[in-house]
């Protein structure tokens, strides 16, 4: 009969508890101590006879693991590997060096540096091939991760179910320590959607006997969490509204909610970056019930940054000069909405995405056409919505290298290159009713006056058919800007005789008039 193993919370029942063999869970820990506590505590819940195995990085298992008197089995095998992308590559067979991993019970104390070198695709092959070795040889693993970072480690990894057996997280709270259960699966069946309050006494981990251990329904549907700056001053509007001081409350706060509508405050365009992670972390974890709200108080969202927040699983962004009433219509017409679009596991990827590209200014001929076509192949941003290509044509008697000098781009992404006397310039995310106010923005003078004529695409297909041709082109007939001797920051910074030049007033005299011409 194959074993069965079990987590240390001995309150737990046993469908949150068991852990049979041939499977793999992963249990996140936010501090190193709360994970070495529950190491103990689950060694001494296994049967006498029970084989288990520890593996610890960075940290001597001698040290933190302690045998019961009591309880537990009689002998533990300790085993250390470094914390490096080789030692958990080489896990498996090192361990099959030294032990016939059948029947034993594995538990793993991994450190946050970990995972620092390793990319999303090589952790989840990792996982594929514990799950495989464990399934072949009737073990089991448990894998403790600890650090702050658990967040995006469960983003990644709650959709992994066919990988993971279970998957939780156990959040320091202060007094308590919040175990949230993404989905655990044993021979009792399938839970998920869990969230329990465990406290420390008498030297082990006890559920909270407050604790509401049902399943959560979405009977939260009606209920607003929101920052207090949404309301400008009002009381909340009913008993349903519930105020917080900082965006960091209320996400703490929408961590435990199922189907609530979740309003955060957006004041200046340094917010955009936690803004995100909060909003894709609440996205992956809670589900698609969740209305997600964010509402600007003043100008500080650019198109790109708008992309970013409605990509990381934000339902409706508000805009700064919507007033009260217009705003509390908007957030009333979400309710009883279903979250449908996909939202990526990696945020990292979310955000290199939907940033406009590293580039600004004149480009080569290659360059250029590789940077657009890039960006068309982005299926992360909207169709017919990744910006507009012009190319213009200079008017008789100007060379395109010549026009090309007027040329100043201020946007991030802005990039321009010449080629049988013609600019062809690229604006990302631009409308293309609002190409005239862009080249405003670009060139000193009216673009009319410099050119004769443009050819603009602004359909994703117009524009890559075009990059085609444009790729296709010889090299031959690539044209370079003209060459510039001096900048104008270098040419006020330039010494004659190692000497600063500089303008000196030389005063003149006037000559007087003669008595005669004025006598005249």
């Amino acid at each position: 009969m194959e074993p069965i193993f079990s987590v240390g919370i001995r309150s737990l029942w046993d469908e949150l508890r068991h852990m049979p063999a041939g499977g793999v869970w992963w249990l996140n820990v936010d501090r190193q101590d709360d994970a070495v506590k529950l190491i103990n505590q689950t060694v001494a819940a296994q049967d006498s006879r029970t084989k288990v195995a520890v593996v610890t990085q960075e940290i001597k298992p001698h040290k933190i693991v302690k045998l019961d008197d009591n309880h537990g089995p009689e002998k533990i095998r300790l085993f250390s590997m470094p914390a490096s992308k080789d030692g958990l590559k080489y896990m498996r067979r090192d361990l099959m060096c030294s032990l016939n991993p059948e029947h034993y019970f594995f538990i793993l104390l991994l450190s946050e540096q970990s995972w620092e070198n390793i990319s999303t695709e090589e952790l989840r092959l990792w996982l594929q091939g514990l799950a495989k070795w464990t399934q072949r040889y009737k073990c089991s693993i448990l894998l403790l991760n600890t650090g702050n970072k658990s967040d995006k480690q469960r983003s990644l990894l709650v959709s992994e179910h066919r990988i993971l057996n279970g998957l939780a997280t156990m959040r320091y709270q202060g007094d308590i320590c919040r175990y949230d259960v993404s989905f655990w699966c044993n021979e009792k069946g399938v839970s998920a959607q869990q969230q329990l309050d465990l406290q420390w006494q008498n030297e082990e981990w006890r559920l909270v006997e407050t604790a509401d251990a049902d399943l959560q329904p979405r009977s939260d549907e009606k209920q607003i969490l929101s920052h207090s700056a949404i309301l400008e001053g009002a009381p909340p509007l009913s008993e349903y509204w519930q105020l917080f001081s900082t965006n960091d409350a209320l996400f703490e706060a929408a961590r435990s909610a199922q189907a609530s509508t979740v309003i955060f405050s957006l004041a200046k365009n340094n917010q955009i970056d936690d803004l995100a992670h909060q909003i894709h972390t609440l996205r992956r974890q809670r589900g698609s019930a969740m209305k997600i709200v964010v509402r600007e108080n003043n100008a500080s969202l650019r198109a790109t940054d708008e992309r970013l927040l409605l990509g990381c699983g934000a339902t409706l962004i508000i805009p700064w000069n919507a007033p009260l009433s217009r705003s509390l219509t908007m957030i009333e017409s979400i309710q009883g909405q279903q979250f449908s679009r996909h939202v990526p596991e990696d945020i990292n990827l979310l955000i290199d995405q939907m940033q406009p590209l590293k580039l600004r200014g004149y480009q080569p001929w290659d360059v250029f056409c590789n940077a657009v076509a890039a960006l068309m192949n982005n299926t992360l941003l909207p169709q017919d919505g990744k910006g507009v290509m012009v190319a213009l044509r200079p008017v008789p008697g100007l060379r395109a290298e010549q026009a090309l000098t007027l040329c100043r781009p201020n946007r991030l992404g802005d990039i321009m290159t010449i080629s049988e006397n013609r600019i062809t310039l690229f604006l990302p995310f631009c409308r293309i009713n609002d190409l005239d106010i862009a080249l405003s923005h670009i060139f000193p003078l009216p673009a009319g006056d410099i050119f004769s004529n443009r050819m603009v695409w602004y359909e994703d297909n117009q524009i890559s058919a075009e990059i085609v041709q444009m790729q296709a082109m010889n090299p031959e007939k690539w044209t370079k800007p003209l060459d510039v001797s001096l900048e104008i920051s270098e040419a006020r910074r330039v010494n004659r005789s190692s000497q600063a030049a500089r303008r000196i007033a030389v005063p003149t005299t006037l000559l007087k008039a003669t008595e005669k011409e004025q006598a005249e």
